[in-house]
């Protein structure tokens, strides 16, 4: 008698298996389910990384508080405020607003017609005029009209660039040159003293003075330097003492027998030769003169200095951390001497533009205006960046431009201007408020308060 045969598990024509092997078949089965779903498993297919698109990056750098968006919306902001200061100083628009509630159309139009009139006049003055263009086609205008707004913003920013420059290079020792008034003062008297005392051929004298105006910006410059790295004598107020000094001594020297113009009864120099003046550009209708130039290629030294010289490395290691600096083996004392040379050089050149370009031909008690002072403004708008800082220097220089046509065009006063200068450098100083104002991102705020924080 022979044995049945044995059941094959998992035949279609056999008997079917046992209750422990189809529960141990399921459960092989759904092993091999699970690792198959599994990502990186043999039946599954790599998905391919999604990468944001172009515009998406694009948008969310944009509205991140980064330097060029919070300067973007400082601007903004400045402009907004100055809209409701002309607003509210503004007798006839003021008086719209005491029945807005039964004629909010007075005033609005009003205020619409007030501000936009001021801002299109001081984008006029100061960069683009539609109608003297349009006067240059038909010929009924001159290209020099074209070109004159141009011209004057040009002419105000060059000195600007000179004192941001001197500012700016200062900071980035560690130093925070308040002086750069009073040594674009004694630059100012040098270069006018040789303008007018000094009997020099043309070309010859233009270098003479320029480099007198250099010379008195670096002396006055070496003063406080000297004094903070021999004596620790802080910076701060030793060139604000300076420019006190510097004031009063250019007051004193108008007035002196052989400077004062001698058919003049008033507080007024002899003229700057023509042959120590600096050539104009575009003409003698338009005022930019080569002082603008000078100023291009002192920011590109500048940049040079600071980013690819071993001096230029030097000076960032000290403003860094002087100690370190120390411990690394460089003279700190140095450094500090040279830092002031240096900003006072820049400085003096600066004063050196306001009397051998074309804002003005002799000395006056007001001839250096406030260009030291602005000059802080500018270094902290450009973030005392070289490049920056002639990009805010346009700035200023276009709002001071277009601020004489405002006045003249509007009635809107010329300290409006000073106004919005202040309003702009105050929100870029104030990160945070401008990201809480307009909700942007708050780590790249923080990376930028931070970079504030370390000097910029």
């Amino acid at each position: 008698m022979t044995n049945p045969p044995t059941p094959q598990s998992g035949s279609p024509d056999k008997e079917p298996a046992s209750e422990a092997q189809a529960a141990q078949n399921a459960l092989g089965n759904t092993e091999r389910a699970e690792v198959a779903t599994q990502p990186g498993g043999p039946a599954s297919k790599p998905e391919p990384e999604q990468k944001p698109s172009l515009g998406r990056l694009f948008m969310d750098n944009l509205w991140a508080a980064n330097t060029f968006t919070v300067t973007l919306l400082s601007l903004v902001l400045a402009i907004v405020v100055g809209a409701v200061l002309m607003i509210i100083s503004d007798p006839a628009v003021l008086s719209t607003y005491s029945y807005i509630t039964s004629r909010p159309s007075d005033a609005i139009s009003s205020s619409w017609t007030l501000v936009s009139e001021a801002y299109a006049n001081l984008f006029k003055g100061s960069v683009f005029d539609p109608e003297a263009f349009s006067g240059w086609l038909n010929g009924t205008g001159s290209w020099q009209a074209v070109l004159a707004p141009i011209s004057e913003t040009l002419t105000y920013a060059a000195p600007l660039v000179f004192t941001g420059l001197s500012v700016a290079l200062a900071f980035r020792g560690g130093l925070f040159n308040i002086g750069a008034q009073g040594q674009a003062t004694i630059g100012v008297i040098m270069a006018a003293l040789a303008g007018f005392l000094l009997p020099l051929p043309p070309g010859l004298h233009l270098l003479v003075a320029v480099l007198a105006g250099a010379l008195g910006g670096a002396i006055w410059g070496f003063i406080p330097g000297i004094l903070k790295a021999r004596a620790g004598a802080h910076e701060v107020i030793n060139t604000i003492m300076l420019n006190y000094v510097a004031t009063y001594f250019l007051t004193w020297l108008i007035v002196q027998n052989g400077v004062q113009d001698p058919n003049r009864t008033d507080a007024i120099s002899k003229a700057v030769d023509t042959s120590a003046q600096l050539p104009r550009l575009l003409g003698d209708n338009l005022r930019v003169h080569a002082g603008i130039l000078l100023a291009v290629l002192a920011t590109w030294a500048v940049a040079w200095l600071l980013n690819r010289s071993t001096l230029g490395f030097e000076l960032r290691a000290v403003g860094a951390n002087p100690d370190a600096a120390r411990t690394a083996g460089i003279s700190v004392t140095r450094t500090y001497i040279l830092i002031m040379v240096f900003a006072g050089i820049l400085a003096g050149l600066g004063g050196s533009n306001m009397v051998l370009g074309s804002t003005a031909s002799a000395l006056t008690p007001l001839v250096v205006a406030q260009i030291g002072f602005d000059g802080i403004l500018v270094a902290l708008l450009g973030r005392v960046k070289p490049w920056g800082v002639l990009l805010a220097a346009l700035l200023f220089g276009a709002l001071q431009a277009g601020g004489n046509r405002m006045q003249s065009y509007s009635g809107i006063s010329l300290e409006l201007v000073t106004v919005l200068q202040a309003l702009i450098v105050i929100f870029i100083a104030a990160p945070a408020l401008v990201k809480a104002i307009f909700q942007l991102r708050a780590a790249r705020a923080a990376r930028l308060q931070t970079s504030l924080a370390k000097g910029w």
